[in-house]
């Protein structure tokens, strides 16, 4: 299916884009029954649960309206479920990278895109 090579590359392409930028992954696409994290990163001290959005079609307002309260809340269930696997919980935030294409100069990072 086209759409989900599509969507491991813009996985692919933002995990690159983050590890020049000082990150490295911890995990790729963790499954819980709660949901999925596209990326779990560490960024210093603290632990980043990315969600990577391609939107090719602005027509439903783009990759980071896609990012609805529904799917914020099983970011957060599913982070919960990964934080228990820890012996300590550390700093953490959720980011999302945004791609309107396949292209490593297309990718929007955008931290603390959920709060609390």
């Amino acid at each position: 299916m086209p759409h989900l090579d599509d969507g491991a590359r813009a996985e692919q392409l933002a995990a690159a884009y983050l590890q020049r930028h000082g990150l490295t992954v911890v995990a790729r696409n963790f499954r819980c029954r709660a949901g999925e994290i596209d990326l779990i990163l560490r960024d210093g001290a603290t632990l980043v649960f990315a969600e990577v959005r391609l939107r090719k079609n602005g027509a439903f307002g783009g990759a980071a309206a896609s990012i609805t309260p529904h799917k914020q809340h099983k970011l957060r269930l599913a982070a919960q479920y990964y934080l228990q696997t820890l012996p300590t919980e550390p700093p953490c935030r959720f980011d999302a990278l945004l791609l309107d294409r396949l292209d490593e100069n297309a990718v929007e990072w955008v931290k603390n895109v959920i709060g609390g």
